[in-house]
């Protein structure tokens, strides 16, 4: 393949083979995986409401890693509620290999519960990665948030305000396309230690090129989030240098894994 690549989003799907075929396919040469909410029947949409249901999120990650060892990166989840649980099992994750937090929509990410987790997340040099999300709007006024299902959703106000606070942290937001990726890289341009990745089946046009222009080449990560082929077209068709496609589809996560010792040589 004439790229490297490292797909920074996805989860372990049903058939773990199949989506290993499709990373062959591709010339993706590791994939991140968490599970930041249970999919079972009855769970909760916002995510793990209790530490049990952290560890089984967590272990399904874990169980594909020993798996696939040489091919996932995973990144645990927590329930910042519970402090004392979200530590130890931070250590235990670690422990196992795994390589930074991911976050759903519990709590949003500049609540003050997350501080400590943040905190240690800045001591492991390892990234702070939110599902996010923006509502779209409609000439030129932006509608306000949907909070009937995910109120503690995080949006960008949220987090630019914990990489404010924390400007030593590295935060990556989850699937720019999720909404107005426009306003996205607006919002969240003077926040340097904000990271964006491209993945999700929105697919419009420029998008790549937008976050380039707003953000800089060094704040983008090659994702898919489970669509695998178009989040590999939407850079080839974008206008991206060849520098800046190498640095999208690997270097710039690879250089933000570096920093806790899990990158790929």
């Amino acid at each position: 393949m004439k790229y490297r690549k490292i797909d920074a989003h996805d989860h372990p799907r049903p058939d773990l083979e199949y989506q290993i075929d499709m990373a062959d396919r591709l010339g993706v040469e590791k994939i991140n995986i968490s599970r930041p909410r249970l999919k079972s029947p009855g769970a909760n949409e916002n995510g793990p409401q209790t530490p049990e249901e952290v560890r089984l999120c967590n272990d399904e990650v874990l169980n594909a890693m020993k798996k696939y060892p040489d091919r996932f990166i995973g990144f645990f989840t927590l329930n910042p509620l519970y402090l004392k649980e979200s530590l130890e099992e931070i250590k235990r994750r670690v422990d196992q290999g795994f390589a930074g937090f991911k976050g759903y929509t519990v709590y949003k990410i500049n609540d003050p519960l997350y501080y400590p987790i943040i905190e240690k997340l800045i001591d492991l040099n390892m990234l702070c990665y939110m599902h996010a999300e923006c509502e779209l709007g409609a000439g030129g006024y932006r509608m306000k948030y949907d909070i009937k299902v995910r109120p503690n959703v995080t949006v960008p106000e949220d987090m630019a305000e914990a990489a404010k606070r924390y400007p030593e942290a590295m935060f990556q937001w989850a699937h720019i396309a999720s909404g107005d990726f426009e306003y996205i890289c607006k919002f969240i341009k003077d926040c340097p230690n904000i990271y964006v990745d491209i993945s999700g089946s929105n697919n419009e046009e420029m998008q790549v090129d937008f976050c380039i222009e707003q953000l800089g080449e060094d704040r983008i990560f090659f994702g898919s989030d489970g669509s695998y082929y178009q989040s590999v077209g939407k850079i080839l068709a974008s206008n991206a240098t060849e520098s800046q496609r190498r640095k999208i589809f690997f270097d710039n996560y690879n250089n933000v894994l570096k920093k806790s010792g899990h990158n790929v040589a």
